[in-house]
């Protein structure tokens, strides 16, 4: 069992067998998962901010408000 403080801020560093095992360098994004009591978290994927602009502009036909009413309850 490996242990970890938060501090007065609400940081944590994680250990060094945690980033060894999970491959991380500064920089990695983390993806936190709850499930009840208890968090799991794993290595994330980076955002690539060039596919998201080139894509963009073609998820405007999901943008209106009829969809925003159809899809809010969910």
């Amino acid at each position: 069992m490996t242990l970890g403080k938060l501090t007065s801020e609400g940081q944590v560093t994680l250990p060094i067998d945690v980033r060894t095992k999970l491959r991380l360098e500064p920089g990695d994004v983390l993806v936190y998962e709850i499930e009840g009591d208890a968090v799991r978290i794993h290595k994330g994927e980076a955002v690539n901010s060039a596919w998201h602009g080139a894509v963009a502009c073609t998820l405007e036909e999901w943008n209106s408000r009829e969809d925003d009413e159809a899809f809010s309850g969910l």
